[in-house]
């Protein structure tokens, strides 16, 4: 894996970049990191203004904008009851939308795209810390594999480009994320939003505990969405390779201590009780981002200052 020939040269502040999926939790983050770093000529649409998963609309929209770059940060997500209940839409929904940007966007001239795909890739009882060489060497997790085979298909996807037509795609993988713009839907949202969540209700309401599932032993790696995009923007200018790279903190906090640590953020006052009897899941899902490292960059936010902003932005915007 190599940094670029170009890496000195960084990218034209007005290049046109599409960033497919602006609105998400991981796209927001990409714009508002662009933004910030000066690029001025960013092409964005909604879902009602270009239906990714229709192939004719998205060549008409690469004919006519062509963009320079692409950061394709769009995607059906979901937690394991929507995997469970919606497991064609998972896997038919990200394949097109993943084969339309990407084969358009090779088509009508991009000069560069950066895939994002998720640590769900990885076999459920992959080595820890999980290298990038342990793709496919074992089944995957069942409850989120519709999902986690469309993202294996994107990384192929843009390894075949690049070995058949020598267009510059790119992947990554991050850990698991959190930020502004997360999803805290009672019944969909992953765990630390879902704490939070419960947290804060609890606090409004003045209850007296808050019941959490497991025994709070299981390690778990989280990175703030703003140091994921730092990240993309920086892969985008400085690496250029077939092999996908991981995104991640490096650092491991057991469910136990987030727990302490968002009551301590959100002000709940109550008891925090540990409902043993349920299932605690995966002993430890970390990721090796070495590769990353050694490219040259780190992660910026601590795990406090992150929870700390996000429950600041969700607190003014409570509908999310």
């Amino acid at each position: 894996m190599t940094v670029t020939d170009t890496a000195a040269s960084k990218l034209d502040k007005s290049a046109k970049i599409f960033v497919a999926g602006h609105r998400g939790l991981v796209g927001s983050a990409v714009v508002r990191r662009l933004r910030t770093l000066g690029y001025t000529n960013l092409i964005l649409r909604s879902h009602s203004e270009l239906d990714l998963t229709n192939q004719s609309a998205v060549k008409t929209f690469f004919s006519i904008e062509k963009p320079q770059y692409v950061i394709l940060a769009a995607a059906k997500v979901g937690g394991i009851h929507a995997n469970n209940t919606y497991p064609a839409d998972f896997i038919t929904i990200n394949l097109q939308i993943q084969t339309n940007v990407i084969d358009s966007a090779y088509r009508y001239g991009v000069k560069k795209l950066l895939f994002l795909g998720s640590s769900c890739i990885y076999p459920k009882h992959a080595p820890q810390p999980i290298p990038e060489s342990a793709l496919l060497t074992g089944p995957l997790e069942p409850t989120n594999e519709w999902y986690a085979v469309a993202k294996i298909a994107g990384i192929k996807m843009c390894q075949a480009y690049r070995l058949q037509y020598k267009w510059d795609a790119i992947s990554a993988m991050p850990t698991n994320l959190y930020g502004p713009n997360d999803n805290f839907h009672p019944e969909n949202s992953h765990v630390l939003p879902a704490l939070m969540r419960r947290f804060h209700e609890a606090k409004v309401s003045g209850a007296k505990e808050v019941v959490v599932w497991g025994t709070g032993s299981p390690l778990r790696e989280f990175l703030h969405v703003d140091d994921l995009a730092d990240a993309v923007v920086f892969l985008l200018e400085n690496y250029s390779d077939i092999g996908h790279v991981n995104v991640g903190s490096g650092k491991e906090v057991s469910i136990k201590e987030l727990a302490e640590l968002v009551k301590e953020v959100v002000g709940f006052e109550g008891e925090l009780v540990w409902d043993s009897s349920k299932p605690d899941g995966t002993p430890r899902k970390l990721m090796d981002s070495s590769t990353l490292a050694k490219l040259g960059w780190e992660p910026k936010i601590s795990l406090k200052d992150g929870l700390v902003g996000t429950y600041q932005c969700a607190a003014m915007n409570p509908d999310t």
